[in-house]
Parts: structure tokens; C-alpha cells; sequence
């Protein structure tokens, strides 16, 4: 007599002799690695998170050889979060939910919008950040001062998104517009046809808007065109398990600093320049940065820097003006004082060689100070602000967080305690006293603005 029974996977046969019993037991896989098992589990099986994304300035690019962007950060985050790798799935922006329902990945991060078109075809996890559409133009040219102001006026976006849905709404409610539908181009690309006016108009999230209002300095970011909208990361339909985890992980994220750590990463310093200064800034990259770069680059490849966040702290200091001289008697192109020199080695500041020696030097002196800061972009950050108002303010600004009970290792950190150094209450009990702050907050956001166009006008 024989006996069939599959237990997990194990088909084990008994086999029953008249002399007896005999047991024999064979050990057969019959089922696929990963099978019955839901999203979570098996990414925890696997080892491996897939992420499907498209590239974008505000998603996912590569710099120097390693991946960057928002939620490229956050998706990395939420992988350690789960203690597995980061796998990236890039299929084109209109193949993405395609993707997710064939199991090609296990979540989309796009800067997705949630719009009633989209949750027809996934779920969508708590909203990380909100957003509205506006309307992009070139400033010579007159934007709509109302929705119904949008007629006869022809708008560029890309297929599939939700600015596209937007438009086809405005245009059933009776207003009478045109718009152009491209396949597979980012919207910074359509922005920058605006600000080159090979186009009238474009849509975009605010957030990307402001984030390329600092590369297309001659662009106009106009009215909205929609309520306030909420991004958020997809899931296949119906896939509870991972969805609950992604949940989980954003509100961790919020709780502990992990969110707004990355988004000040990539928007704090997304103030609005005044286009006179923007355009500056653009024109002397143009034609005063190429005189001094090969140094730059040289001196920035001694220290381990990145030649172009060196270029934004030259001319945060002295707008690429080898001779530029400050009221408190800083000179050079990197605003050495005369200790500093002395200190760096070096006898002219004026030298735009040595001016760069130096400066860099320097700065590889602060950035050392902080080597118990294990996040290398926070210890960036405190040696700039240190470069600015001198090591021993940031410390005294340090001892007031330490007081306060706030994290001494982060920039939101220095950000609330810097400018408390002009209040009496404060500086009178710190060791170095009175300074003025608020100075180096400013001073490193505006050399992370330059240091980021930068960067995209070496990507390009």
C-alpha cells in the first residue's frame, strides 16, 4: 500500500511491506523559490527592493558615477530600513505601472501625484510631500492670469501625467486651449524649452518648477492650475502586506528626521534668486570660472572635494574676482584673511593659485574637525559654516544644541542654533561670544544652490 502526502513542499512517500514498516522518506522542491510567499516577504528572501522610477531631476539621476535624487534617497533609505539592497528598475516614465502589475518591481517612487486615473491602476501609500501644478513661461513672456485666461494658448507636457490630465479637465469645462503631448521627455527638458523659447508654456509640480527656476533663470513660474496635490509611492493593487510596510516606514522616516533630512537635502535651498543675480551667476561661469578651473579642480582632487561645490564657495565669496576685497580686509578669490594665509603657507592672496591653495587647505582643515559626523553630507555642511563664521562659533552654536537637547550631528541642528549666537541671552555664555549667526545659514545654502547648478551644467 502507498501513501501520498506534500507537506511545505516535501513530498514524502511511505511505503507499507507485509514484513513490516518500512519509512523511506525522498526530499523533492516542487515549488519555485519565492512562491505563495507576499511582496515584503519575498524582498526579504531575495535580499533585494526593486524601485521603478524614471530619471529626473527630481527622482533619479547620476552624478559622478553614483545615483542621486530625492527618491532615489528615500527609496534608499527605506531598503536599510528593511536591511536589503536597492535594486533600480527604470522602464520609461509611461511603461512604470505596466511594470509594477507584471511584478517587474515592487513599488514605483516618481514624484507620482495620487490621481483618480492612477488609483484605477494602483495603490498609494501615505503622502510624503504636496505639490501643485503651475503654469512655466518665459518672463518676456505674458502668462495666463487665470484659468480662463488659458484659452487659445497652446501647452507643452509630457503623455501620462498628471498635468496632461489636468489640462484635458480644463479643457472639457469649456475652456478653449490646445496642448502638445510628448512621449518620454522630462518636464526640466520642457522647461528648458521655455526658458530657450523654442515653446510658450509648460506645466509642473512646484517642487520641480523651484528646483529649475535655478538652472532657467529667464523662466516665470505662474498661476496654479490645480488644488494642492499630495506624492506619494505606488503598489500593485491589493498588495496589503506592502503597502503597510511602506506606511510604516514613512511615518519612521517623518518620527525620526529621516524625511525631512532628505528633504532639505534637495529643497531647502530652493529659495527663489532674483533673476538678475541668477543670470549673473550663469554669465561669469561662462566667462570668468574658466580661468581659475583647472586650478580649482587640481587643488579640490588633493583634498578629495568635488571641483564644482569648491567653484560655488569661490564665488560665494568673491564672484570669480581674483582682486575682490572685502570691508573686513578678507582678499582673493577664496576671501583669505591674513591669519589664515599665514597659517595655509602662503604669502599673496591675491595669487589666484595660491588664494585656492589656501582656501582649499582650509577647508579640509574644518571638514577634519568634524570626522565624528558619520553622514559625509551634514559634515560637509559644518565645515562650509565653519569656513564662513570660524570653528569655534560653530562649537559654541553646538554646546547651545547639546543644551537644548537637539541632535549635535545634523545641519537642521545648526540651522536653529547658529543665529542664536546674536542674542544676548545665548552668546554671553558661550566661549567666542557674539556673531552674527544667521550669516553662515545663508551662506551655505546659497553655495549648495550654486554647487547644484553646477552639477547639472557639467551632467549636460
Amino acid at each position: 500500500m502507498k501513501n501520498f502526502f506534500s507537506k511545505n513542499g516535501i513530498l514524502i512517500l511511505l511505503l507499507t511491506a507485509n514484513f513490516g514498516l518500512v519509512v523511506l522518506t525522498m526530499l523533492i522542491h516542487t515549488q519555485r523559490l519565492g512562491h505563495g510567499l507576499n511582496t515584503v516577504e519575498r524582498i526579504q528572501q531575495a535580499g533585494k527592493l526593486r524601485l521603478i522610477t524614471d530619471n529626473a531631476i527630481n527622482t533619479y539621476y547620476y552624478y559622478e558615477g553614483r545615483p542621486t535624487g530625492f527618491e532615489y534617497d528615500l527609496a534608499q533609505a527605506f531598503a536599510d530600513y528593511l536591511n536589503v539592497e536597492l535594486d533600480i528598475v527604470e522602464p520609461g516614465w509611461n511603461n512604470m505601472f505596466t511594470y509594477l502589475a507584471e511584478k517587474k518591481g515592487d513599488f514605483i517612487a516618481a514624484g507620482l501625484a495620487i490621481t483618480r486615473e492612477r488609483l484605477e491602476h494602483a495603490d498609494f501609500s501615505i503622502p510624503y510631500m504636496t505639490i501643485q501644478q503651475r503654469i512655466v513661461h518665459h518672463n518676456l513672456v505674458f502668462g495666463p492670469k487665470n484659468i480662463e485666461d488659458m484659452v487659445f494658448r497652446t501647452f507643452h507636457v509630457r503623455r501620462g501625467t498628471s498635468y496632461h490630465s489636468r489640462l484635458a479637465e480644463i479643457k472639457q469645462d469649456g475652456i478653449d486651449l490646445e496642448y502638445v503631448l510628448h512621449d518620454n521627455i522630462p518636464t526640466e527638458e520642457l522647461i528648458s524649452m521655455v526658458h530657450n523659447r523654442q515653446i510658450k508654456f509648460t506645466i509642473a509640480d512646484s517642487n520641480i518648477a523651484l528646483l529649475n527656476k535655478r538652472y532657467f533663470p529667464d523662466i516665470q513660474i505662474g498661476i496654479p492650475v490645480q488644488e494642492r496635490e499630495s506624492l506619494a509611492w505606488a503598489v500593485r493593487k491589493n498588495d496589503a502586506e506592502m503597502l503597510k510596510e511602506i506606511n510604516r516606514f514613512l511615518l519612521h522616516a517623518n518620527e525620526t528626521g529621516i524625511l525631512q533630512k532628505i528633504t532639505e537635502k534637495y529643497y531647502d535651498n530652493t529659495r527663489d534668486f532674483g533673476v538678475y543675480e541668477l543670470k549673473k551667476f550663469h554669465q561669469r561661469v561662462k566667462s570668468r570660472l574658466p580661468k581659475y578651473q583647472d586650478v580649482i579642480m587640481e587643488e579640490s582632487a588633493k583634498y578629495g572635494f568635488d571641483w564644482r561645490l569648491v567653484a560655488a564657495v569661490v564665488y560665494q565669496e568673491s564672484h570669480f574676482n581674483p582682486n575682490a576685497t572685502s570691508f573686513t580686509n578678507v582678499r582673493g578669490l577664496m576671501q583669505v584673511t591674513h591669519a589664515t594665509a599665514k597659517e595655509m603657507g602662503i604669502k599673496d592672496r591675491l595669487n589666484p593659485k595660491e588664494s585656492v591653495r589656501a582656501g582649499i587647505k582650509y577647508l579640509d582643515l574644518m571638514h577634519q574637525r568634524f570626522n565624528h559626523i558619520e553622514d559625509e553630507y551634514q559634515r560637509l555642511l559644518f565645515a562650509l559654516a565653519s569656513y564662513n563664521i570660524g570653528y569655534g562659533h560653530v562649537k559654541d552654536a553646538l554646546r547651545i544644541a547639546k543644551e537644548q537637547g537637539l541632535d549635535p550631528h545634523t545641519w537642521q541642528t545648526l540651522k536653529t542654533t547658529l543665529p542664536l549666537l546674536s542674542k544676548p541671552e545665548y552668546y554671553k555664555k558661550t566661549k567666542y561670544g557674539y556673531a552674527r549667526g544667521w550669516e553662515p545659514v545663508h551662506y551655505v545654502e546659497r553655495i549648495l544652490t550654486f554647487f547644484d547648478i553646477l552639477k547639472q551644467k557639467t551632467l549636460s
